[in-house]
């Protein structure tokens, strides 16, 4: 069954093991600095820009909205994203967590802005995303360990490289705790170009702050 019916796709190997190295090395740097930076008040605590470990979603575990390399895959694998749903996309923005031990994520949708959304495993410990089926289509003949029906939905597992694409504001989606000692994801959203909603999450263009959004 395609996304079309399913409202959610798994791609494997969605990048290069070289560029995913890169990337989850870039980013245990960037928490490093950044905690460095704040501890010893170089920088503000109040500010966003190098990440925060006060997202009220998930407190105590370092997220960042729009880093700019994560910002950078959000247009490098669009092409793959639009032939896996059929459909021109506009970029919008890029979330990404370091999870640790113990964090739940708890079942909810996502905003406008993420009608496309993708969560790309960068690296750590296995930890699967559970979706709600989509209505009246229940769970496809031969599942895989990929995606495994249980009581509380569809388990998805993926390995580094390996992208979930699924319809962010219509699948409720969650993760439950941890057991794991860390995990990386970046999530990546779009729109479908039809729809009449500004690119870039109302920025002036991609890696800026959410100081720059319109409604910011």
């Amino acid at each position: 069954m395609s996304f079309l019916n399913k409202k959610y796709s798994v791609v494997k190997n969605a990048i290069a093991k070289d560029l995913l190295l890169f990337v989850y090395n870039y980013l245990l740097m960037k928490r490093q600095v950044a905690k460095t930076l704040f501890e010893t008040r170089f920088i503000s605590p109040f500010t966003t820009y190098f990440g925060t470990w006060k997202d009220p979603q998930i407190l105590n575990t370092y997220s960042h909205y729009a880093d700019i390399v994560a910002e950078t895959l959000l247009l490098k694998v669009q092409p793959i994203i639009e032939k896996h749903i059929k459909s021109k996309l506009v970029p919008n923005y890029t979330y990404l967590r370091l999870y640790k031990n113990g964090d739940v994520l708890e079942r909810h949708k996502d905003r406008n802005q993420c009608e496309i959304s993708v969560t790309l495993n960068i690296g750590g410990d296995p930890w699967p995303i559970y979706l709600s089926p989509y209505e009246n289509v229940g769970i496809p003949n031969g599942v895989t360990i990929t995606e495994k029906s249980t009581a509380k939905g569809v388990r998805v597992n993926l390995k580094p490289g390996d992208m979930l694409i699924y319809s962010g504001c219509e699948l409720e989606h969650w993760r439950e705790e941890f057991k794991g000692e860390e995990c990386v994801q970046i999530f990546l959203h779009y729109n479908k170009e039809s729809k009449n909603i500004k690119a870039f999450d109302g920025r002036l263009h991609l890696g800026l702050p959410e100081q720059y959004k319109e409604n910011g």
